[in-house]
């Protein structure tokens, strides 16, 4: 596998997006830059091309991280009575399929009212604010104690979070949020913020794609149930209203984020990370899928097909 040559292959379709400029600090990235990691786990070992050990913003990406630990935290029955597992139909940051819909729950935990349901969920303890347990549970998961959160993007972020504020209080208003929504929503900035590699991203895939068990050390950090349950989420609602398309070309659970990150868990074979900042219409790494659907079809991992 010729990782090398798909990145050559797919670098020039960065210059097709735009970087998440809405975010001040996100549009210093440099955009041409694509970065490709392959975590293979019947050989238990790693491949990596381009630029794949530039760091950046996790974004939604951590959407996945928190919703796990908020399972392994709470469970996964007490999770979901409080948030969904469908698609809306809808930008990741509207909140239209929430008043039209009229539920007593976000639809599902990767769009942005989700996941700031998910994140208020999370319990300080006599030890950790809640954050401080999301950003250890992510250097686990991700086997980097390098991840570090970005305080320019966090600022940058809550700087510019208007719809983010509007979604909470609109959560609480309606008795969706129990927590306090200040420290909800710093917490939800930070951990969108934190710094990581498409390394740490194809580990991350890897546990997923592993049942829950780390390869590296086949120690079990997530139940089976929550693995299951969360590459089903992602194969429906990991690239915003892409989803559905990408299931059909890609054929991978995959989860997005506006950092330009792109986490792929291939069950049982391999998990992917990907790095390129330029995004689609959806807030999509353009590059990144382009790259992705190349890799799928050498690999022959679309589900669906093979």
């Amino acid at each position: 596998m010729n990782l090398e040559q798909i990145v050559k292959n797919n670098l020039p379709n960065s210059q097709k997006g735009r970087v998440a400029n809405y975010i001040p600090a996100l549009g210093k990235v440099a955009p041409k830059q694509l970065g490709i990691v392959v975590y293979d786990l019947k050989k238990n070992n790693i491949e990596q091309a381009g630029d794949s050990r530039v760091r950046f913003a996790i974004e939604s990406i951590s959407k996945v991280i928190t919703f796990l630990y908020a399972v392994n935290q709470l469970g996964m029955e007490y999770v979901t009575q409080h948030v969904g597992a469908r698609q809306t139909g809808f930008p990741f940051n509207s909140i239209l399929n929430l008043e039209i819909e009229g539920d007593h729950h976000p639809l599902n935990p990767f769009v942005n009212a989700g996941a700031i349901a998910v994140t208020s969920l999370v319990k300080a303890t006599n030890s950790m604010q809640p954050f401080e347990q999301i950003i250890r549970f992510t250097r686990d998961i991700c086997h980097d104690p390098q991840i570090t959160l970005s305080t320019e993007i966090s600022e940058s972020e809550e700087r510019t979070g208007d719809m983010d504020r509007s979604l909470a209080y609109y959560l609480k208003a309606k008795g969706m949020l129990k927590a306090n929504v200040p420290l909800s929503l710093k917490t939800y900035f930070k951990q969108c913020s934190m710094m990581v590699t498409a390394a740490d991203l194809a580990n991350l895939g890897a546990v997923l794609a592993n049942n829950g068990i780390k390869p590296w050390d086949n120690e079990r950090l997530i139940s089976s149930e929550a693995a299951t349950y969360t590459k089903s989420l992602m194969m429906t609602t990991g690239l915003y209203n892409e989803s559905g398309k990408y299931s059909a070309i890609i054929g991978v659970p995959t989860k997005s984020g506006v950092g330009g990150g792109l986490m792929t868990a291939v069950p049982n074979k391999y998990g992917i990370g990907i790095f390129s900042p330029p995004l689609d219409k959806s807030g999509n790494s353009i590059a990144g899928l382009s790259a992705l659907n190349e890799l799928s079809q050498k690999l022959k991992v679309d589900i669906f097909r093979y």
